[in-house]
């Protein structure tokens, strides 16, 4: 009984650590969201999104994380070097989705950018306690 109960919480610390070093699939915090994740989060945005306006936000979503992704892999986890491109990355995804909104849409969509802040200090931006990359260990 004892083992099992140590294999368990073996198991469960190393599901954490996983989780916690962004492994694990999708690795969890903003840039990890899925292009799906980000539809869902757009059509609750903007409720009256359409099928076809969702369906090209995907393509839009799937066109910014496979950029995302070749930029983190160039990077090589340089996450300093990746803030630069990230920002005019982010910049043209909203230019797109905004493009395909109707102007009623574009209003609420706006809207929604604003209660809900994505930078420095705001929601997931790292601005807060435990944001950044630790300091290397003294030599």
């Amino acid at each position: 009984m004892k083992k099992l109960l140590m294999v368990i919480c073996f198991v469960a610390g190393i599901v954490s650590l996983s989780k916690a070093q962004g492994g694990g699939g999708q690795g969890g915090g903003r840039m990890g969201r899925t292009p799906e994740d980000q539809v869902k989060q757009l059509q609750t945005a903007v409720p009256t999104l359409t099928a076809d306006q969702s369906a090209k936000a995907l393509v839009v979503f799937k066109a910014q994380t496979a950029t995302r992704d070749s930029l983190m892999k160039a990077a090589n986890g340089d996450f300093a070097s990746m803030r630069d491109k990230m920002g005019p990355m982010q910049q043209a995804t909203t230019a797109k989705i905004t493009a395909i909104l109707t102007d009623e849409q574009k209003a609420v969509y706006a809207q929604y950018q604003k209660d809900h802040p994505r930078g420095r200090g705001g929601q997931g931006g790292g601005g807060g306690q435990g944001g950044g990359t630790p300091p290397p260990p003294q030599k």
